[in-house]
């Protein structure tokens, strides 16, 4: 197809020169990325035989993408011995979405709406796992996951497709190198090496058993494949039984073995992993994180795993110490005077939890029809819980005494303003786990702080955002005057107001991304805040030296309960869980 109507052409000076035999390739393939407008492809299809200089040229492209506007590559996620989940978690990575499965980054792309041009080189090697299943078949990542990205209008791609026929009937601009070889680019004969060769490889203890830690990196990524290749039923359940594997191996090839009915796996191996594998798949990674992650998700399923994983995970800055899994949360509160943790699950019903094991130990009573979404308390019998459609509800044991005429008087002054006007209807609520504190956001972008102990008519109030609050907290320490209140928007900024001085004038941070919960506590460390975004992070931030800390979540959170010790509570509609915080290692490690 001729390309037309392009926009203003990229400095060719902005690419090194590319290889005399691939020049007109290049120059096709800058053309087709620099223009834009209705009716054109948004489909590049790069074809050619192996050897014959496609990764080069993809490569020679990515060097000077990012000096034009409509150049730039978005995301590259080489496709070689990935399934459909795999290509999703790390293109989510790359955009700013975190590790989603391929049904939210379809979601995801949708509403973003920014134009975005993705890569995916060696489409044609996609697929793992067992090949008479759809894991191991590119043709599933191209019906599942690439077709419905270029039904979006906003969405154009260059694919890597060798000499096969993947995506040739749609329309396309195509740029084939050719069945020959590039010069220079030797193509090394293929040696096949079977699973006995490669567990040959392997380092071994003097009873037998492998020691992964010490595996050479080519056969710790290839065995999996061999045995499954090989037929060797034994063999690969001996590796999904064998815990070490489990930690060192290849998140692909375990997740593509596992999605075959036919894969022999211990009792509860297959729901742990899917919590876990988005996180381990990515390469950045430490073993001791790893072995955290793989931990916390086998809390509660597989007591063997998270046994043999414990003592390394407890050498990480984090360590999971209890879970409840499947348990969706959506709200969460430390209730004053040691009074338990107190969480709602999404019927609105509340139970009270031990924060030292996770087990329910009581029930407190609900009014019908609520769906918290935010919890602050002043006891364990005078709540103040948002709905989730705005309105703020006094919960207190009696309705005429001091709590509930103080609570009572909050709900009320908030429900009055929502009524003047909709971008004052609360939107967030957080407490202080150090006094009776509590932080109101709204969709005007301004937080309100009240007292839950003792009656007050208004409360201290600043706009501190532009666009809706999506989650906020409030700290005064136990040893000091300071009053911290923290926010979050829908405009992904993160901000601070110490209520003794104006605001600060810029965001403590701004991402693309959505903050959907926050906590904080007086540490040993410090005063400490967490904040959970969207892409799957939960950032820590020491607030007196600025300095922050990034963990990793392997699920989604909606909720967060602090306490002093270094305790997270992170709930979700996926369940709970515990985190206890090394805050010594964090903070010396962030200096």
């Amino acid at each position: 197809m001729t390309i037309t109507g392009s926009t203003q052409a990229p400095d060719p000076a902005q690419w090194p020169p590319p290889a005399a035999e691939r020049s007109a390739a290049g120059r096709t393939l800058i053309e087709w990325a620099a223009t834009t407008g209705a009716g054109l492809p948004r489909l590049c299809l790069l074809r050619g035989g192996r050897s014959s200089g496609k990764s080069h040229l993809l490569a020679w492209f990515l060097t000077g993408a990012a000096s034009h506007p409509a150049t730039t590559a978005h995301a590259t996620v080489p496709a070689q011995g990935l399934i459909t989940d795999a290509v999703a978690w790390e293109m989510g990575r790359q955009l700013g979405y975190g590790p989603v499965p391929p049904h939210r980054l379809l979601e995801r792309v949708a509403a973003d709406q920014r134009p975005l041009l993705l890569l995916l080189p060696d489409l044609h090697l996609a697929g793992r796992g067992p090949s008479d299943q759809p894991a191991g078949d590119p043709q599933t990542i191209v019906d599942a996951f690439v077709l419905p990205l270029l039904q979006l209008p906003h969405v154009r791609a260059v694919v890597e497709t060798g000499e096969t026929t993947l995506l040739a009937d749609q329309e396309h601009q195509e740029i084939d190198l050719g069945a020959l070889p590039f010069p220079g680019i030797e193509r090394p004969d293929d040696i096949p090496i079977g699973f006995a060769a490669l567990r040959a490889t392997i380092p071994a203890t003097a009873d037998g058993r492998p020691i992964w830690s010490q595996a050479p990196h080519p056969s710790l990524v290839r065995i999996l494949d061999a045995a499954i290749d090989a037929g060797d039923s034994r063999a690969v359940s001996s590796l999904l039984a064998d815990p070490g594997f489990l930690l060192h191996g290849p998140a692909a090839a375990i997740t593509a073995a596992l999605r075959s009915p036919a894969t022999a796996a211990p009792a509860g191996l297959r729901p742990l992993w899917e919590r876990a594998a988005p996180q381990l798949s990515a390469v950045e990674h430490s073993v001791p994180e790893r072995a955290a992650l793989l931990h916390a998700a086998a809390l509660g399923v597989s007591h063997s795993l998270s046994e043999y994983l414990r003592p390394l995970a407890e050498q990480h800055q984090w360590s999971a110490v209890w879970a409840q899994h499947g348990r969706p949360t959506a709200a969460q509160v430390h209730l004053p005077q040691g009074g338990g943790l107190l969480l709602s699950d999404l019927l609105g019903r509340l139970y009270v939890h031990d924060p030292a094991t996770g087990h329910r130990t009581g029930t407190l009573p609900a009014p019908a029809a609520l769906r918290p979404c935010g919890i602050a308390a002043s006891s364990s019998d005078a709540l103040l819980i948002l709905d989730e459609t705005g309105p703020l509800h006094a919960v207190t044991a009696d309705e005429d005494g001091p709590a509930a005429t103080v609570l009572g008087h909050i709900a009320s002054h908030h429900g009055q303003a929502s009524l003047t006007a909709d971008s004052h209807r609360p939107t967030a609520i957080g407490g202080c786990p150090h006094s009776s504190l509590a932080a109101i956001g709204d969709a005007y972008g301004a937080v309100h702080l009240w007292s839950l102990g003792e009656y007050r008519p208004m409360p201290r109030s600043c706009r501190l955002h532009t666009a809706p609050v999506t989650a906020v907290a409030c700290l005064r320490g136990p040893e000091d005057d300071l009053t911290f209140v923290i926010s979050g928007a829908l405009d992904g900024s993160l901000r601070l107001w110490e209520t003794s001085q104006a605001p600060m004038e810029n965001p403590l941070d701004q991402r693309p991304a959505l903050i959907t919960a926050l906590a904080a506590a007086s540490t040993p460390a410090g005063p400490v805040l967490a904040a959970a975004w969207n892409d799957q992070e939960i950032h820590l931030w020491h607030l007196l030296s600025g300095t922050v800390r990034v963990l990793p979540l392997l699920s989604r959170c909606t909720s967060l309960a602090f306490t002093p010790t270094g305790q997270l509570t992170v709930g979700g509609p996926d369940g709970f869980h515990a985190i206890r915080l090394d805050l010594g290692q964090l903070w010396a490690q962030a200096h």
